[in-house]
């Protein structure tokens, strides 16, 4: 995740629990030329996107570790249960959970500090399709605006990354401290020539746990979002 490192407030001003009472609204769409299963958490579950199609979702203010991502090549029965080749929450259409590397995602916290919304692309758990996360109404009050990541980095993905469907991290394929951020490399780590791939193609993207520097987009509470798969 991304907002490790924002500073959580134990006593708000007046004026920043009026911006937390507002939610957003997410308009989820999708320009593949394929169908895609977005996945949403904690608000939305799921829903089926063919080409064209979008989908819209109320996000409470407040909210922290969301995500939003695509899954490919799923199959579900009429109950909701079946199995996707990336992204997959569990084997349900409806997500309560994170989903399975390679996935491209969306993450977010509303109204986290000072009445600002945090935003990010992550390519930290590999990537499986082009994603833009952008605030609906224009870029007023978000100084960066949103983030893209519109390569195809499973076309040119370094072949011990590759994976059906999409492209891994190298944290997933070798779980190693260096590449997870994690045991020793826990507050050292830094770019690895892998992070350096994702990052060049996806610059706007985090690429390593730590690549807060390049990849924090901030809005103000209450601005709506739009993402866009294979914009």
């Amino acid at each position: 995740m991304a907002f490790s490192s924002v500073p959580v407030l134990r006593v708000l001003p007046v004026f920043l629990l009026v911006a937390a009472t507002h939610a957003a609204q997410f308009t989820i769409t999708n320009k593949c030329q394929f169908t895609v299963w977005a996945a949403a958490v904690p608000s939305g579950g799921g829903q089926q996107l063919d080409p064209g199609q979008e989908w819209q979702i109320d996000v409470p203010a407040g909210t922290t570790g969301g995500r939003v991502w695509a899954r490919t090549g799923c199959s579900f029965d009429g109950a909701g249960n079946g199995r996707c080749q990336t992204g997959d929450c569990g084997g349900k259409l409806q997500c309560t959970q994170y989903g399975q590397a390679p996935n491209t995602l969306a993450e977010f916290g509303l109204n986290q500090f000072e009445g600002q919304d945090f935003i990010d692309i992550s390519v930290i758990d590999g990537f499986n399709v082009p994603l833009d996360f952008l605030p609906a109404d224009g870029t007023a009050g978000c100084p960066k605006g949103g983030p893209r990541c519109d390569a195809d980095i499973t076309a040119q993905c370094p072949a011990e990354l590759q994976a059906p469907g999409g492209c891994n991290n190298a944290c997933t394929v070798f779980k190693e401290d260096q590449y997870c951020c994690t045991g020793s490399a826990a507050n050292s780590c830094g770019p690895t020539d892998y992070s350096r791939f994702f990052k060049g193609q996806c610059p706007d993207a985090y690429s390593y746990p730590k690549d807060d520097a390049t990849s924090i987009y901030t809005c103000p509470g209450g601005t709506n979002y739009q993402v866009i798969f294979c914009q």
